[in-house]
């Protein structure tokens, strides 16, 4: 089978040599997703539930350059270094996910690549 990558031109992928995304067939795998912008700083400092619809939404963009949509998405995962921002980042994904309910976790880390981030989320996706 193919091996397509897809890239969002992220601060990290080249150096650190990693994708956005990945599909095979009929699967995509999209890496952690942070809200970073060009300097790898969150666009939404402070902000969990800014940080974490904005990472859903590039999630989505990744989905859909791979051929695949919300709807496909069949396991999510949840970093989050605050356990007092879990219901804002709950609140994101059940916006996103309420209809569609994948296998979903969420675990609370001492941090991420940034301080600036709060939360990092990744998606599986199958058709």
């Amino acid at each position: 089978m193919t091996r397509r990558l897809i890239s969002s031109g992220g601060p990290w992928e080249e150096s650190a040599g990693y994708s956005r995304a990945v599909v095979i067939g009929e699967a995509c795998w999209v890496s952690g997703t942070t809200d970073a912008g060009p300097d790898g700083r969150s666009r939404h400092p402070g902000d969990a539930g800014a940080q974490a619809r904005a990472a859903l939404e590039i999630i989505e963009q990744a989905l859909a350059d791979g051929g695949f949509e919300l709807g496909d998405v069949v396991r999510t995962r949840m970093y989050v270094t605050d356990a007092a921002n879990v219901p804002a980042v709950l609140e994101a994904h059940g916006q996103r996910f309420g209809a569609i309910r994948p296998a979903s976790a969420m675990v609370i880390v001492a941090g991420l690549i940034e301080p600036s981030l709060l939360v990092e989320i990744e998606a599986d996706a199958h058709r």
